[in-house]
């Protein structure tokens, strides 16, 4: 642990409000489904449009949003989609009707592209290369620790009954923002968090440079079917514990299995890491997509407690594989002054989030609660198609390797 030693505070900040921002949202986010299904008494398919919506301005303002953070420097970003985040968990505890939801959701997803890949990029602003992978999981870490109190918390305080706990997740967001501000009033980071006017681009430009690069290409469209996959976790599993008469009390499983899935993250996180670093981490990302989906099919044949923890430790080790190492990845073929722009671009990854919540919902409808199986099997069938476009990322990365090319925008930049 000798890289985490003198840390920059606003590295410590941004790793300590990741964490009480995550366990502020996962306390409420993830039981917005069961919200509405059960107390709004909306269908799944429109539960899944509402839940979906998010993901959809993530992808449409995420690009976007991390080009700002390069052109305009990561402070003035940071300030103003933390502010207004706030502001849309205080809307979350106010609507009442589906179109209220479905726009504050939006908003939602809005501030959430906007804000995580100017905080990413400015991680890898402030920290030495060979340090870098330390930091990213550390912010993994701080995800995972606020994810297993956060669903417990919402469990007991009513999420799935009750708005409430939104404008508790308000004012975790409006200390987060404050705190943002003392640190860098207290910290001289204007040069770091500044654009260069030596490097800055144009949208047009960043815009060229992102789709001449077909690594980055493949391995977004790799992650979008992921991340479909990925999406099941907090949306349409949720809909069928609560609503399946084969399991009783199905609110109370799920935070649980919240819960349980952050806990087996901390546990597994850092050995899976050891090994991973001996590898490339696209292929880490791709074994993977290949547990996640794999693990779907658990989703929906599980019916007793043993096998539920079983499937989500499978699901979880998944999950570590990509996520662990997805910040490493995109950060080793980012161009520096373009920083944020690739992170930004992950961003089109959320298409898999606005698919897999629609698509689960549809399927939810169409087969009922008590067909899980056909449900979860289609889904994991689609996650998988994932697997081919990063083993073309692999080949494409040795290619380079062997030329001694970094990717193909050469000529663009």
């Amino acid at each position: 642990m000798k890289t985490l030693k003198n840390l920059h505070p606003v590295i410590v900040n941004i790793i300590i409000g990741t964490m009480f921002g995550r366990m502020a949202t996962s306390m409420s986010i993830p039981f917005l489904a069961i919200y509405l299904t059960k107390i709004m008494h909306i269908s799944s398919s429109k539960t899944g449009m509402i839940i979906a919506i998010s993901a959809l301005i993530g992808i449409c303002t995420s690009f976007f949003g991390g080009y700002l953070s390069d052109r305009f420097g990561r402070k003035i970003v940071l300030y103003i989609s933390i502010f207004i985040w706030s502001m849309v968990f205080v809307g979350f505890g106010i609507v009442q009707t589906v179109a209220g939801f479905f726009i504050i959701n939006a908003m939602n997803g809005f501030c959430r592209s906007v804000f995580e890949p100017t905080s990413r990029a400015l991680l890898a602003d402030l920290t030495e290369p060979k340090n870098r992978l330390a930091i990213f999981n550390l912010r993994y870490t701080a995800i995972n620790l606020g994810v297993i109190f956060g669903p417990l918390l919402g469990y007991f305080l009513g999420s799935s009954k009750t708005t409430f706990p939104f404008f508790i997740a308000a004012g975790v967001y409006i200390i987060y923002g404050l705190s943002l501000v003392f640190t860098f009033r207290n910290s001289k980071l204007e040069k770091s968090t500044s654009p260069s006017i030596q490097k800055r681009v144009t949208m047009k430009e960043a815009v060229q440079i992102a789709r001449a690069d077909s690594i980055l290409l493949f391995s977004l469209i790799g992650l979008i079917m992921a991340t479909l996959g990925y999406s099941q976790f907090g949306s349409t599993l949720p809909q069928y514990l609560s609503n399946s008469e084969s399991i009783k009390n199905g609110a109370k499983l799920f935070s649980l299995l919240l819960a349980l899935n952050a806990a087996i993250v901390i546990f597994i996180q850092y050995p899976l890491l050891k090994i991973g670093k001996r590898n490339s981490p696209i292929l880490s990302i791709l074994f993977g997509n290949i547990v996640s989906s794999v693990s779907l099919l658990g989703f929906g044949l599980a019916k007793t407690i043993p096998v539920w923890i079983i499937i989500v430790f499978l699901f979880t080790i998944g999950e570590v594989l990509m996520f662990s190492m997805t910040d490493v990845f995109m950060d080793s073929i980012a161009k520096p002054n373009l920083r944020g722009t690739y992170f930004g671009a992950m961003g089109f990854t959320q298409i898999g989030q606005v698919a897999g919540p629609a698509l689960g919902g549809l399927l939810l409808d169409h087969f009922g609660y008590n067909h899980p199986f056909m449900v979860f099997s289609t889904v994991s069938a689609l996650s998988i198609l994932g697997v081919p476009m990063l083993l073309i990322v692999q080949w494409k990365q040795n290619k380079n390797r062997v030329t001694g090319k970094d990717a193909d925008i050469e000529t663009l930049t």
